[in-house]
């Protein structure tokens, strides 16, 4: 039951969908827990083809980014539930986004060793299990509430 009324079966795929946007971004912080663990990667075999769509479109994250948050987020025509969730997708992906700057700028520091590899590792299985508790809440039809961050969701979603 969510703090709004019920979400619709519809409703509730829909307050999905948006996470899946963060994963396919958190994808490249997995490459070592990939290369210690293939099979690890079969889970996330069916992101692979929409991880090549979204690196073939040139500032795809940017125009996904736009298209969710103004069509989305500030459309108060679609329930607050999906609106919910897709902003605190897109806070997610800010996020990942940030910490991605940050390794790039951090450059040849952290491009190869144990640090490197834990650091990667924990962003990875820090954004997969966000995303993963929320899609699993989402499903339910229940706000998926984590900390700081759905707080900040619930300033920008009225």
């Amino acid at each position: 039951m969510t703090w709004r009324g019920s979400a619709t079966p519809a409703d509730r795929i829909f307050a999905a969908l948006p996470y899946l946007l963060p994963l396919i971004e958190g994808l490249i912080f997995g490459q070592f827990l990939f290369a210690q663990f293939p099979q690890l990667a079969l889970i996330f075999l069916p992101l692979f083809p929409l991880l090549q769509l979204y690196a073939s479109i040139p500032l795809a994250g940017l125009i996904i980014f736009f298209a969710l948050f103004f069509l989305v987020v500030r459309n108060e025509n679609i329930s607050h539930f999906i609106r919910f969730n897709t902003m605190q997708a897109i806070l997610i992906d800010i996020l990942l986004s940030i910490t991605r700057l940050i390794v790039q700028l951090s450059g040849s520091a952290l491009s190869s060793g144990f640090l490197a590899e834990t650091l990667f590792n924990v962003i990875f299985l820090g954004v997969f299990a966000a995303c993963a508790y929320s899609i699993v809440q989402s499903l339910l039809g229940r706000y998926a509430e984590i900390p700081t961050l759905s707080e900040a969701v619930h300033m920008q979603v009225r």
